[in-house]
């Protein structure tokens, strides 16, 4: 028989000041925080003109190309996954 408790998926990792956006899809958003798998995030939401600031779960969450360099940038890319 198999023991399923030792099978364990990776923690994705994120440090405060990286760019990250829902894997789904949404507007990049700034890591402020990482609080075991929650990452505090900041926004801005140009409909309201107002900062936004949420926590989500890490594994909801991918890591964006984000140049600073380039203010016509729309949509930043999302990086590929690496696989393991």
């Amino acid at each position: 028989m198999t023991d399923t408790t030792t099978d364990t998926i990776p923690a994705t990792t994120f440090s405060p000041g990286d760019v990250v956006m829902v894997k789904s899809g949404g507007p990049a958003m700034t890591v402020t925080a990482i609080i075991a798998d929650l990452a505090t995030l900041v926004w801005f939401a140009e409909e309201e003109e107002v900062f936004r600031i949420e926590e989500l779960p890490s594994v909801a969450l991918i890591a964006v190309d984000f140049d600073e360099d380039d203010d016509d940038a729309e949509e930043p890319e999302a990086e590929e996954p690496e696989d393991d």
